[in-house]
């Protein structure tokens, strides 16, 4: 056997064409039928089946599919070699954010109300159909991407998401969770797209991340009752950079092991002198303007308990039901890397307060709609988006810089 590697290969000439050799072995296997041989001839014997984790046939394929797609390749065409009969089942997913937005987008809706009331749910369906239909079928789509980069898969056969057949397969599996008691009703938070008025995925939300500049609030609210009533009638001093999840405000949680004290804070406010006595993490005293003196040191399981005044008073909190609303009460989450060393809880859009609202059966306000726009409860704001939204032909505004301001006026706000 020649082992010199001079001599195992002939050298490609000068002339050599590589999109030719290509289309060559792509005719080839074409003409041959030999992804449905290298099946046939393997039938009976042990199955590996594989469905492709659909790919969201939003756009175009790129080149990070290939690269996928090569390793989903690769471990089919080792099963074959192994003897397996293998199974290799396409799949296009059509359920997404994108594929929604790009049809809005063609359709010119801004909001999802315009589905129903101007342009009707079956024209909207049929767009998103035609869009994903364009996106595999197209010269630089899907199907075509499949066959160039020699990716062996059944794609006569594909199962496409938003087919019914599919849909109501779906059903019928929701269906047996549901007849064996595995289905129940509750909450869940997850990030939501205001304009399609519905839950985002972890990946749907990346493709649309971005920095932006929030507020940075800090509160004093006071507090009401306390086992230590030394601090009756002070001011707990809360951090947020969401104004706007203010108004379902139920609760605070502190550090049960963090040091908090009770200070008197002087300070000078356009020539005039203000004093304050306020409770904030010790850590996070470099937050207080003027002169500080320290009253007392309390660790936060100390704290727990004191009871302080509702934020907004729009909603109304069934604290009979829920007792321990309007609270302080312990959370492992609390911090002192930034803040105050005190965490404003709204079980509805965080997903620590969810979870502290059900360990202390704490209410849970929603007075937000699906599209990001306060509720009627809300009277000064209904309406109005929480968060900037822009459109293509214009902005509107959020409502944070408002509820800022109204919170200045009603003397809640340190900085």
């Amino acid at each position: 056997m020649d082992n010199n590697p001079a001599h195992m290969f002939e050298p490609f000439p000068d002339d050599f064409s590589y999109p030719r050799l290509e289309e060559e072995i792509l005719s080839y296997w074409d003409r041959n039928h030999v992804f449905t041989n290298s099946m046939s001839i393997r039938e009976g014997a042990p199955t590996f089946s594989f469905f492709e984790g659909p790919p969201t046939v939003n756009g175009r394929p790129g080149i990070h599919h290939v690269m996928a797609r090569t390793i989903k390749d690769a471990m089919c065409r080792y099963k074959t070699m192994r003897g397996f009969h293998v199974r290799r089942q396409a799949g296009w997913d059509t359920f997404c954010f994108k594929d929604a937005a790009t049809t809005e987008k063609e359709l010119g809706i801004t909001d999802k109300a315009q589905i129903e009331a101007e342009i009707g749910i079956d024209t909207f369906n049929k767009t998103c159909r035609s869009i994903v239909d364009r996106n595999i079928e197209m010269e630089e789509g899907w199907r075509t991407l499949t066959r160039r980069m020699g990716y062996w898969l059944d794609m006569e056969s594909a199962y496409v998401t938003c087919n019914n057949d599919y849909v109501e397969s779906v059903w019928w599996a929701l269906s047996q969770f549901f007849a064996k008691g595995l289905i129940y009703k509750g909450f869940k938070v997850v990030p939501q797209s205001p304009t399609l008025g519905t839950p985002l995925s972890s990946h749907e939300l990346s493709q649309n991340y971005k920095d932006v500049r929030d507020p940075n609030v800090y509160l004093k609210l006071t507090i009401t009752s306390s086992p230590v009533k030394d601090i009756e009638g002070a001011q707990i001093m809360v951090w947020t950079t969401t104004p706007w999840t203010l108004f379902a405000n139920v609760a605070l949680a502190v550090g049960q092991q963090i040091d908090y004290v009770h200070v008197r804070n002087t300070r000078t406010i356009k020539d005039a002198v203000e004093v304050e006595h306020l409770v904030l993490a010790e850590a996070r005293l470099e937050i207080l303007d003027g002169e500080v003196e320290i009253l007392g040191r309390y660790k936060g399981s100390e704290l727990v308990g004191s009871r302080y005044q509702q934020i907004f008073t729009d909603v109304v909190l069934d604290t009979a039901s829920h007792p321990k609303t309007l609270s302080v009460l312990p959370g492992a989450f609390v911090t002192t890397d930034d803040g105050s060393g005190v965490v404003h809880l709204a079980p509805a859009f965080g997903q620590d307060d969810f979870e502290m609202s059900k360990v202390h059966n704490l209410p849970m306000p929603q007075p937000v709609t699906p599209n990001g726009r306060f509720t009627d409860e809300i009277v000064d704001f209904a309406g109005r988006p929480v968060k900037t939204f822009t459109y293509t032909d214009h902005t509107e505004e959020g409502a944070d810089r408002d509820i800022v301001i109204a919170l200045k006026k009603a003397g809640k706000i340190y900085k």
